[in-house]
């Protein structure tokens, strides 16, 4: 079951030179920065309330939010689900006919583990499904 929005993941071209703007915006100051490799992506996550907002940096051309920027440029690239069992979710999701993008879920940011399903089944929305890692 979806718990709560975690995070909205929003795409930028450098972090270093927008996330000043969404800190005063916010009114909060950035928690974490970190670069997950494997996905080509620098991370900078911001607090709001009980959700988060998460700036995503390509950090290889080659990757997702690379091709997001070139696509579409700056924006909103996802939202994100907070949800207490990722594999449970995976499998109802899957049975509801949503197509997923990977079928089990992998080491994200900020301490999750992450899946993601296919805009093309979720109304053009590219959805991600989080659970904190124990």
């Amino acid at each position: 079951m979806l718990r709560k929005i975690e995070h909205l993941g929003i795409a930028v071209k450098s972090i270093d030179e927008t996330l000043a703007t969404f800190e005063t915006l916010l009114g909060s100051s950035c928690y974490k920065i970190e670069e997950v490799a494997s996905e080509g992506v620098k991370t900078a996550f911001l607090q709001i309330g009980e959700s988060k907002m998460e700036l995503l940096e390509a950090t290889n051309p080659a990757s997702p939010i690379a091709k997001y920027l070139e696509k579409r440029g700056q924006g909103i690239h996802h939202i994100a689900f907070d949800v207490e069992d990722i594999h449970m979710e995976i499998d109802r999701l899957s049975k509801a006919g949503f197509q997923l993008i990977q079928a089990s879920p992998k080491d994200g940011a900020d301490n999750k583990l992450i899946a993601f399903l296919h805009p093309k089944s979720t109304e053009g929305i590219l959805v991600e499904l989080c659970q904190e890692k124990s």
